[in-house]
């Protein structure tokens, strides 16, 4: 097999020997008449077109007689060969704004007053209120990382330990991964190191061993707690494994271990980071992780195995040595993941986390990953990725997939979405299904009947009957969940799971849209993961049910982005082989209507343009507690003048506009969804545990106590908003903001999301549930990147957690995603933010976009569609291109800059800035 340098050579070969014949053809091109060069370019795309058809048949064939080690290896040479060939018009979008933050002092002054502007923000946070603040958030942290931690294995009962001592082994021991990096970092500079929090909790560890790995260079490192550094210094120097050879490791020192205790421990982990994705090679480990396996399980006939990671890792290797016989996985577990990871050892903790996502022996078994990574257009200067995926996202795929083939999905899935044990052992009485034409409710009696307390985690699923041909449907999906109380051995508690029978409906885009509930059987079981039923029943729909409005608004429910889908194949099970996703049938070329979609030409509107600058005696103040409706309102918009509606407009990032003569205050907004953060300013703030692992406790009680807490010390600290939660999914492994979201699966997203966001809001707090939407990928995210889906898949998967938290939350604000849908800005897109949130789920809050770092996050668009704040920490320039669409168009966007402003100034009204 060849080496990664080898495969690379090969390509850039082949790569140069692309563009000389390219540079030739050129030439011979600018020799021809204009009518000659006009007939050949059109030959030469023919020919091109032609000849792909032709590549593509041969590599079939060829594969056809591959094995699979080898066709993935065909494949990793295609892949290298792409990423060389478009390397000239890569570019990080991050990168870019470090630079223009690094050289700022040389740029014009509008530069130096935008960044003055945001650098200004200063935060009082050592007030009692603010000191009881973060008091209270070191607690609750605790509590999600103690519930959020998942025991995978346990053989012999070898956790929690006899006796409270062991060998701790590798570098990684000395800098847990607490928390992901940029605007979803948080300050983890005071967090206990694991060492520390052992002591703390009387867990004693092998001071001899300790300070041998010290010797060789293993030392505890603060990391900084600037989400912009973070970015720029993964974008320079990486994360890659600490661990060095085993070679520290003598006779002597394992001699000493041995005596020392029975029992070792060894510490695997990476963390992600805004702006870059993760490597199939990132999430497996490294030789020198293999060498101190093999040095520590010939030792050691009891090894624990600490999972620390906000991505799916490959974890086969937990099978392959006998000797490891218990696995923890703690995610990212924010400041106090150390102190309930080493309660966890000692027993003080009974694990209850459950995985939210499918952990596959290969990450890149999974479709997506076949179109996950670094695609752009040969004829424009923007990225692409294609979902041709369609629904069969995470267990969705390997459930479907394996349906009738056990051994198939065995030798494919290690641990399955779900997937969590304890210390203790529980049974459940299932009772059966209380079924109407509205909901379903399940009851179920749980029961400690092991030797410790500890909770447990009900888990609901349907299975819908599918037609082959017929609309896609996952064999299996989540509906609900309920997690018990503390029960004390011997203790019973009834836990009930309720869910819409019409979430079992699938939506129809062959008929126009609407959701489907086919006439059929329906399976409900009862679950300890999304493979293993405890319970199943059967339901029958009599006949086909038809939902083409939305059960909450009224609206109507149609298909509004079939021009996402693109001209792609989409992956069905009713033809696994024949529609699975290869990166080889990619087209490079954007069409002609995808070039349109990126750059719409719109038709100025007629009529009058609306007033500015009245006087009509009102001030800010004068709103206070009047409808949005209210005819005040109207009232008080003539009186702002144009340049003011602007100014509202674009100075959207962390820090509103302000226009003193009316009294409109500015409010403060901030990131992240792991504790308050400022990009451009210092603030001390608590921290908390990433979003995986809030979602891993399956407790939205705690996801409700984390928006609490957060909106607490918001108010302490005079921040009015927060941009959270994120929501996005884990379409694979990859993603480097994995752990800032919390699933594969749309329904504990939507279910979390809900109650960070009811929690922060019951405070006055607003919250911006982002990235809306498919902002699943970082690469080329920040460049401009064209992303094609289906609208199932986009409706059932990607848009349903965002549903979920608008109607069960009713979010106060939404964070719009740097994404192009089918060419389309999110930020600028009326299908998306007018006709679906705000139309068909009832949306009524103001809408943000994320940081505008392109052209393509043009303001004339958002203006007109429904994105009111341009988060631009450089405004003027957005404050250019506004001034310059409504000189084009003053009807259209001087109505657009109106119903902006009036949104944008509601929220605002809402919030403690007017105090």
């Amino acid at each position: 097999m060849a080496t990664r340098r080898e495969i690379k050579s090969e390509a850039v070969a082949r790569v140069d020997a692309e563009r000389a014949a390219r540079r030739e053809r050129k030439a011979e091109l600018e020799a021809m008449t204009p009518e000659d060069r006009k007939v050949a370019k059109a030959e030469d795309k023919q020919k091109a077109k032609d000849a792909e058809t032709a590549a593509k048949a041969e590599r079939k064939e060829r594969r056809s007689t591959m094995t699979r080690s080898e066709r993935r290896e065909d494949k990793r040479r295609e892949r290298v060969h792409r990423k060389v060939s478009h390397r000239p018009r890569r570019a990080v979008g991050w990168g870019v704004t470090g630079v223009a933050v690094v050289a700022i002092g040389a740029l014009a002054a509008p530069w130096v007053s935008d960044l003055t502007r945001l650098t200004s923000m200063e935060f009082d946070t050592e007030t009692a209120e603010g000191v009881a603040a973060r008091e209270n958030a070191a607690v609750v942290s605790e509590n999600v990382a103690d519930e959020g931690i998942v025991l995978l294995k346990n053989e012999d009962a070898v956790l929690p330990l006899a006796e409270p001592r062991i060998n701790v082994f590798s570098f990684e021991s000395f800098n847990l991964r607490l928390g992901g990096g940029g605007s979803g970092g948080s300050n983890l500079s005071t967090a206990p190191t694991l060492y520390e929090a052992m002591d703390q909790v009387g867990v004693e560890y092998n001071t001899e061993l300790h300070a041998t790995m010290e010797d060789a260079g293993a030392e505890s490192a603060t990391g900084s707690s600037n989400g912009f550094v973070q970015i720029v210094g993964s974008l320079v120097g990486g994360d890659e494994s600490a661990e060095p050879e085993p070679d520290y490791l003598t006779d002597d020192v394992l001699a000493q271990a041995q005596e020392f205790s029975d029992t070792a421990m060894i510490v695997v982990g990476n963390d992600g980071v805004e702006g870059s994705d993760m490597t199939a090679e990132q999430l497996r480990l490294v030789d020198n992780q293999i060498a101190l396996l093999d040095v520590v399980t010939e030792h050691f006939d009891d090894v624990v195995v600490v999972v620390n990671s906000g991505n799916q890792m490959e974890l086969g290797f937990l099978d392959e040595y006998p000797q490891i016989k218990s696995a923890l996985w703690i995610g990212t577990p924010g400041p106090q993941g150390a102190v309930s990871l080493a309660k966890v050892l000692n027993g003080d903790v009974n694990p209850s986390g459950h995985l939210t996502d499918t952990y596959a022996y290969d990450v890149t078994s999974a479709p997506s990953t076949e179109t996950f990574g670094d695609f752009t257009y040969d004829n424009a200067d923007r990225g692409f990725l294609n979902y041709n995926e369609g629904i069969y996202v995470g267990y969705r795929y390997y459930e479907t997939r394996y349906v009738d083939d056990e051994a198939g999905y065995d030798a494919a899935v290690q641990y399955p979405f779900g997937h969590g044990l304890s210390y203790t052992d529980f049974t459940w009485d299932a009772a059966d299904p209380v079924v109407t034409d509205e909901e379903i409710s399940v009851d179920v009696d749980v029961t400690n009947d092991g030797d410790v307390a500890g909770k447990d985690v009900v888990q609901v699923y349907f299975s819908a009957p599918y037609t082959p041909g017929g609309i896609e449907k996952s064999a299996i999906e989540l509906a609900g969940y309920a997690k018990t109380s503390m029960l004390e051995p011997g203790d019973s508690e009834t836990v009930t799971v309720t869910f819409d029978t019409r979430d079992m409906a699938s939506w129809d885009s062959e008929n126009g849209g609407g959701y489907l509930l086919e006439a059929g059987d329906y399976v409900i079981s009862v679950s300890n993961d999304v493979h293993d039923a405890v319970a199943e029943f059967t339901t029958e729909v009599g006949e086909d049910v038809r939902y083409d409005t939305d059960a909450d608004t009224g609206e109507s429910l149609e298909n509004r982005f079939e021009y996402a889908e693109g001209d792609l194949t989409y992956l069905s099970r009713d033809d696994w082989e024949g529609t699975y996703p290869d990166a080889d049938d990619m087209d490079f070329t954007a069409s002609d209507e995808v070039l349109e979609r990126m750059d719409p030409t719109i038709e100025p509107a007629e009529g009058e343009a609306p007033t500015t600058g009245a006087d009509n005696g009102l001030m800010f103040a004068d709103l206070e507690g009047l409808d949005y409706d209210d005819p005040a309102w109207d009232l008080f918009l003539d009186q702002l003048t144009l340049d003011e509606q602007i100014q509202i407009f674009s100075q959207g990032a962390y820090l509103t506009a302000e226009v003193e003569r009316l009294g409109v205050t500015s409010a403060v907004l901030l990131d992240s969804p792991a504790g308050l953060n400022s990009l451009f300013s210092s603030i001390e703030a608590a921290s908390y545990p990433t979003e995986i692992v809030i979602a891993s406790t399956w407790n939205d009680d705690l996801a409700y106590a984390v928006g609490e807490s957060v909106g607490t010390e918001a108010n302490a600290y005079d921040v009015q908003g927060w941009y959270a939660p994120g929501m996005n999914l884990h379409r694979s492994a990859f993603g480097g903001r994995d752990f800032e979201y919390y699933s594969e699966d749309p329904v504990i997203s939507g279910q979390m999301a809900a109650g960070m966001v009811n929690g922060a809001q019951d405070q006055g707090v607003l919250t911006f549930i982002k990235h809306f939407a498919l902002n699943d990928q970082e690469v080329n995210a920040r460049t401009g990147l064209n992303v094609f889906v289906d609208e199932q898949a986009f409706r059932e998967v990607y848009l349903q957690p965002f549903e979920i938290a608008v109607k069960d939350s009713d979010p106060t604000g939404a964070m719009s995603s740097f994404i192009n849908i089918g060419g389309s800005w999110a930020g600028g897109n009326e299908q998306l933010l007018q006709e679906v949130l705000r139309g068909e789920w009832g949306f009524d809050g103001v809408v943000s976009t994320d940081a505008v770092l392109g052209g393509w996050m043009d303001p004339a668009l958002a203006v007109r569609y429904g994105n009111d704040l341009m988060l631009a920490p450089f405004a003027h320039t957005t404050i250019d291109a506004t001034e310059e669409a409504y000189d084009e168009d003053p009807v259209g966007v001087g109505e657009g800059l109106r119903d902006r402003v009036h949104t944008a100034l509601y929220a605002v009204l809402s919030t403690s800035a007017t105090d």
